[in-house]
Formats: C-alpha cells, sequence, structure tokens
C-alpha cells in the first residue's frame, strides 16, 4: 500500500494515476510546479491529489462519471485533473473563452456531473448550468485548492483501470461543432512516452507551461509526460510573452512550448534585448502551422535553441509527428515523421496509397489513439476505416518518411475545377513584409465557385493595397492561385490553442 492507497485491479497497473505516484516515489522532495508564489514537491503534489480524489469521491458519482473543468492554468486547475482521474471520474476540459450557448453544448454533451470552475468565470457558468453541482477551483473557503492543500491524507478504495476513460479531449472544433473523443488511461501513457522520446525531455529541462492546460497540447505533450520523469514545472496563467521572458532568465528556463501565434510576437518583443535567455535550448512548437518564413527568422534570431515540430489532433493524444531541431535545415515546411507508438498511411479517396509525394489523407494507427468520439457513433464509424483512424489532414510524404501538411481536407479551395492548397497561398502572402497574419479561404463565387480570397492582418505601421498585394504573389505563384480579393482585419478569429477558425472566416467573408 502506498500513498492512501487500498485497491488497484493489477499489480501491473498503468494510469495516469500511477505515473505521479512513481515520481512522488522517487523523488518526493524535487519541485514538481512553481505557480505564482506556490511551490509544490513531488510528495506534496501526491498528497493533494489524494485528497481531492477523497473529496470528489465522497460525492458518491457513479465510477466514470464526467467532470467538467472551466479554468485558466493554475496549480488547482492541474490538481484537479489529476484528483479527477485518480477518483476513477472522467476529466472533462473546457475553453475558458467559451460563451454560455458554447459553453451549454459541452456540458450537456458530455453529461457533466460535476464542474470545477475559476470564480472568475462563475458568471459565464450561473448563466448555463442549472443544477449540476459547482466547486471552486481557487480564491474561496470552499475551493479544491483549499481542501487539497492540507489535512491528514485519505485512504482511498478505487480501482482505475488503463482502459478506463481518463478524459473527453473536445476537437477544438474549427470545421463543425465539437466531439468529445475518448481517451482512455492507456491511449495518455502510450502519448507520454512518445512524447519523452521524441521531444528528448529530460528531469533537468526546467521547462515552462504558458499554453493552456485545457488544450491537449498543454497537458499531454508537456506537463505530464515531464511530471512523469520527475522534472520541475513552471507554470503560468497565460501566455504573458513579457511574463515568459522574465522566467526564462530568472527560473533558467531550459524548455518552452508555444503556438507560432505566441512565437512571432517574441520574436519582435523588447525585452529580447535586455533578457538573458541563454539557458534555452528546447522550444517546441504546434497546435496551429508556423508560416515557414516565420520559423526561419526565429531560426536565425535563435541559433543555439532546438526547435521542435509538434503536429497531431486531439484524437491522438495529440501527439502524432515530430520535426527534430537537426531535421529543420533541409525541411523546414516538414512536420516530420511519426511518433514512437505512432503508424501512418496516406491514402486518396477510395482508401489506396498515394504515390509518394502525391497529397491523401494522413491515416493513424497506434494505441495513443481515442475510443471514438463520445454519443457519436456515427462519427466514430466515419473515422475508424479498415483498421485506420482518418484525420481529416492532406499531407504528402517524401522517400525517408518526412510528412509536409497541405491543409486541412475541408480547407482546400477547388476553384474553376481545379483544387488549391490554401496553405500554399499563405506561405507566398507571408513573404511580404507588410503583412503580420494571413488566412486563405475559398468565398462563393458565381463564375469559380469558390474564389480564393485571403484575409489579411497587417503588421503595426505598415500598409499595402489589395492589388499590390495580389501582384506580389502573382510574382511568386501560379496565376490559379492568386487571391482574387484580399480582406484586411484587425485580427484573425483563433481559439486558445491558437488554431485559426476557418469556418467563422468562410462564414463572414
Amino acid at each position: 500500500m502506498f500513498a492512501g492507497f487500498m485497491n488497484y485491479v493489477d499489480v501491473r497497473v498503468n494510469t495516469i494515476d500511477s505515473l505521479l505516484r512513481r515520481s512522488a516515489a522517487r523523488t518526493p522532495n524535487t519541485i514538481a510546479v512553481r505557480f505564482a508564489d506556490r511551490d509544490w514537491t513531488y510528495a506534496q503534489l501526491d498528497a493533494a491529489v489524494t485528497r481531492t480524489a477523497a473529496r470528489l469521491a465522497a460525492l458518491d458519482l457513479e465510477p466514470g462519471a464526467r467532470v467538467a473543468a472551466f479554468g485558466v492554468n493554475s496549480d488547482a486547475y492541474l490538481i484537479g485533473f489529476l484528483g479527477t482521474v485518480r477518483a476513477g471520474l472522467v476529466h472533462v476540459p473546457i475553453n475558458f473563452a467559451l460563451k454560455a450557448g458554447e459553453l451549454t453544448y459541452l456540458l450537456d454533451d458530455s453529461g457533466a456531473s460535476l464542474v470545477l470552475v475559476d470564480p472568475a468565470l462563475r458568471p459565464t457558468l450561473d448563466e448555463v448550468v442549472g443544477d449540476v453541482p459547482v466547486i471552486p477551483l481557487r480564491d474561496a473557503d470552499d475551493s479544491l485548492l483549499t481542501s487539497a492543500s492540507s489535512g491528514a491524507v485519505p485512504t482511498l478504495d478505487v480501482a482505475v483501470a488503463p482502459t478506463d476513460l481518463a478524459q473527453l479531449l473536445y476537437t477544438s472544433g474549427t470545421t463543425s461543432a465539437p466531439k468529445g473523443a475518448m481517451m482512455t488511461h492507456q491511449a495518455l501513457v502510450h502519448e507520454y512516452v512518445s512524447s519523452v522520446i521524441g521531444l528528448d525531455f529530460t528531469a533537468d529541462d526546467a521547462p515552462l507551461i504558458a499554453m493552456p492546460l485545457y488544450h491537449s497540447a498543454g497537458m499531454h505533450v508537456f506537463m505530464l509526460p515531464y511530471l512523469s520523469i520527475g522534472a520541475t514545472v513552471s507554470l503560468i496563467e497565460k501566455p504573458d510573452v513579457a511574463e515568459a521572458l522574465r522566467l526564462i532568465e530568472e527560473r533558467r528556463i531550459g524548455s518552452l512550448f508555444l503556438a507560432p501565434t505566441v512565437w512571432v510576437p517574441l520574436a519582435n518583443h523588447p525585452d529580447l534585448d535586455t533578457r538573458d535567455l541563454s539557458s534555452l535550448k528546447k522550444a517546441q512548437y504546434g497546435a496551429s502551422i508556423m508560416p515557414v518564413t516565420v520559423l526561419n527568422r526565429l531560426r536565425e534570431r535563435y541559433p543555439d535553441i532546438g526547435f521542435y515540430n509538434c503536429f497531431g489532433q486531439s484524437e491522438i493524444g495529440p501527439l502524432a509527428t515530430i520535426l527534430r531541431p537537426e531535421e529543420h535545415a533541409d525541411r523546414p515546411a516538414s512536420c516530420g515523421r511519426p511518433a514512437f507508438f505512432v503508424e501512418t498511411r496516406i491514402v486518396d479517396g477510395n482508401g489506396d496509397d498515394v504515390p509518394i509525394g502525391e497529397s491523401g489523407e494522413i491515416c493513424y494507427r497506434s494505441p495513443q489513439l481515442c475510443s471514438g468520439y463520445w454519443n457519436k457513433p456515427e462519427a466514430t464509424a466515419e473515422a475508424f476505416v479498415d483498421g485506420w483512424f482518418h484525420s481529416g489532414d492532406l499531407v504528402t510524404s517524401d522517400d525517408q518518411g518526412y510528412i509536409t501538411v497541405v491543409d486541412r481536407i475541408k480547407d482546400v479551395i477547388n476553384t474553376g475545377g481545379v483544387l488549391v492548397a490554401s496553405r500554399e497561398v499563405e506561405d507566398a502572402v507571408y513573404l511580404h513584409p507588410a503583412v503580420a497574419e494571413v488566412a486563405v479561404i475559398g468565398t462563393p463565387d458565381e463564375k469559380w465557385i469558390e474564389a480564393v480570397t485571403a484575409v489579411v492582418v497587417l503588421k503595426d505601421g505598415e500598409s499595402v493595397s489589395d492589388a499590390d498585394l495580389i501582384a506580389f504573389v502573382k510574382e511568386r505563384i501560379a496565376p490559379f492561385k492568386v487571391p482574387k480579393s484580399v480582406a484586411f482585419v484587425d485580427e484573425l478569429p483563433r481559439n486558445q490553442s491558437g488554431k485559426l477558425l476557418k469556418r467563422e472566416l468562410r462564414a463572414n467573408t
């Protein structure tokens, strides 16, 4: 018996919870998590998780009941996740930027029996929560953080199997309503191993996590894999560039993951001239496509940092492929090769393998994959065909197995009967020095059916006309790919993980 546990299904069990227990046994006095002015050793974190699991178990929820989490990054949010899975319940992370209607959909679809919420978000939750019980995560006398922080460590009589559901990871909903990918303990543990191996994690990396923990990348590619190997993780509430740069210098941060939409302003931030970033050796990007022109500027400015491209999707935990630092020079546009536990195929519309160099849909076979979509058997059957998961991503592969993303299949533009990949057009637009961000979409057109349209955000203080920008692009790509029109906007719609919401652009452009 260890850390207040009475009962396990099998002495060979391997769950998310067992990873934390093993780290706490190996290095109990090592700091596991640093957030705000609080530090948690592995022993303290393990005890806090047990107290939280006991509090949740006392609510007499059914095994496998869903516990929604509606909050920004904090130590309380992490403890809430770990306590939920230790109690044999299913965690449902919710984007903290969602509004009432969107929040209602996720609570109803998941059938949540309990909500863990940040007090600052409570007014939004109160609009829709109904009779579902609510526990504040922090900043309240009855908060989860308060009960987790002190007191006796109770004994739990909870049996959790590797095949039990640990989380419903809702897809970002960039092209349709979100679907809850059913992630088991064993699927996520396999994904953690792929992350540790493929991203060269060590216990001495001193990582900083700034991206949202409700998103699968922040939690499952970085936080949990690093905790499983005994690293000290610094956590901040949001990806504040100035704060991240301060902590890199003060805490000698060695590993940093950011979405491309955060790497770009970081590269231009005035604090770079005064902050010592010499400790930073590993930089990971993902969650959306990094423009090659932007990536090359970053690599030139930070030659001593190894950049890793992390590509995948919620349904695979989410890490599927990795482009390592030494591979960037020859293939900066590639997302690399499959992770340790991932096998891939690239197929055409008939399910046949495409020749090397030709585009097709990338499909996965992996123990990291979800068990299907919650309450959506038709969508599950559509995604899992002949033993393979169909991703919806259009890619190419070279003769060494390196994969390059062409586009989401639903984002390919059919203009006059010719298919155009929006990413190729976007890369051409990004070459213009006045352009800060661009998204290319297809818009309805009587002549072309879909017209190639560029939606552009200009850099501060810069200007360019639509005609001049179109002429610039026309010099670089084939005429049929050139945008027929340009729309200038102040910002592009994105979710909190940095993914472009092209469906919103198509609806409003």
